[in-house]
């Protein structure tokens, strides 16, 4: 058997400068830009990468910018690249400022603060000028070669998607023996509830090798003392709120609702302070081995909303992400605002999360649709930020080849 290498997923970062480049305005200075060119197989140059124009100046400093390395050279450190410098016109008519020929490894020497620098040619003045000896200095001040993991290489590295799932147990979904109940189970066997658990757990578990996932219960009195719990396990058992898959989850969920009676505040901050426990613990292996994903399902307004937020601004720095779906037709304004899609979430002090953690759905939108189509919502972002915690932290796949 042997292995191929199936892509190249290595990126390259480059942050360039010039000095003393040619003046090519007659009333100021130049105003550069870079192109960088990779030749074909039938010897022509392609543009790969044009930098932003830095107006005025000889010595500008670019932006940073990062390419994948097989765009740039083909994945190959030593092919040539040509590197064209340019004084940008409004016209379009850009006038030829010089050139150089590199490659990646000749630039890779850019590291720890030492520079590589090379002189920019223009042909035509050296050919003419007897002492011509550069139209300025390109500087290469860093070039950095790293790997960019997929999520599919994080799943198939040994990462297990950690899946837990939290319900909504207030009074306000009314009675379940009552057909207007959201947990009314109906003569077909299903309701909202188990058709989000359905529609998001048949996907996740096949991310988690044992399909073990805890499930937790919200705002409820329980049995025998009747105090409300904001984070109980819905098989009663306390020590192992493990439910065998998907259908586990289903048959503990049906099973609960008769010994339990509903109740309230809306409060979420238990169970999400619940999972981020596992996921802090997660975090000290320093290896992307386990990521933990918890599935929120809730009628609507929440009550605890501070504690929510000071919860989620927390979690934003562990491996973990949380889904909510919304059920029935309650306002759930304050579910988008918790989806930090439109502006950063704080916490109640001012704290801001890390990065984007709450994907919400609204069950209603997609009640006649097929449950594929639920699932694809639901989960649009969760590769994503499963990738960028783990680049984040620096962490490679856990089984990832050294290369």
């Amino acid at each position: 058997i042997t292995a191929q290498e199936l892509s190249d997923n290595r990126i390259i970062t480059l942050t360039l400068s010039g000095r003393k480049l040619d003046k090519k305005d007659f009333f100021g200075k130049s105003d550069p830009y870079l192109e960088f060119h990779k030749q074909g197989e039938d010897g022509k140059w392609m543009l790969v990468h044009r930098t932003e124009v830095i107006k005025n100046t000889l010595d500008p400093v670019w932006k940073p910018f990062t390419v994948p390395l097989i765009s740039l050279c083909n994945g190959d450190v030593d092919r040539s690249i040509k590197v064209l410098c340019y004084d940008y016109d409004n016209d379009g008519g850009h006038d030829f400022i010089g050139e150089f020929l590199t490659t990646v490894a000749k630039m890779s020497e850019a590291q720890n603060s030492v520079e590589v620098e090379f002189d920019c040619i223009n042909p035509k003045k050296q050919k003419k000028k007897k002492n011509y000896k550069n139209s300025g200095v390109i500087i290469v001040k860093s070039c950095k070669i790293t790997r960019d993991y997929t999520f599919l290489d994080y799943i198939l590295g040994g990462c297990q998607l950690m899946f837990t799932v939290g319900i909504d147990f207030t009074a306000s979904n009314g009675n379940p023996r009552e057909p207007s109940s959201l947990h009314y189970i109906n003569p077909l066997g299903s309701n909202e509830y188990l058709s989000a658990i359905l529609a998001v757990g048949q996907i996740i578990q096949d991310y988690d090798t044992d399909k073990m996932f805890p499930a937790l219960g919200f705002g409820a009195q329980l049995p025998p003392d009747w105090k409300v719990s904001h984070e109980f396990a819905i098989n009663f058992n306390p020590t192992n709120p493990f439910c065998s898959g998907v259908e586990g989850i289903a048959q503990a969920y049906s099973a609960c609702l008769p010994h339990i009676r509903f109740y309230g505040p809306t409060n979420f901050a238990p169970i999400i302070n619940h999972v981020a426990r596992f996921a802090a613990q997660a975090l000290q292996q320093e290896k992307a081995a386990q990521y933990f994903t918890l599935l929120i399902i809730t009628d609507g307004v929440i009550s605890d909303m501070d504690e929510t937020r000071d919860a989620i601004v927390q979690a934003s720095k562990l491996p973990m992400s949380i889904i909510i779906i919304g059920v029935g037709n309650a306002d759930f304004a304050a579910m988008e605002f918790l989806d930090g899609d439109a502006s950063v979430l704080r916490s109640s002090d001012g704290e801001e999360a890390v990065r984007d953690i709450v994907q919400f759905v609204p069950f209603r939108d997609f009640r006649n649709a097929p449950k594929e189509t639920l699932a694809k919502s639901v989960l649009a972002e969760l590769p994503q930020q499963v990738t960028q915690y783990f680049k984040q932290r620096n962490l490679p796949p856990t089984n990832s080849a050294p290369k």
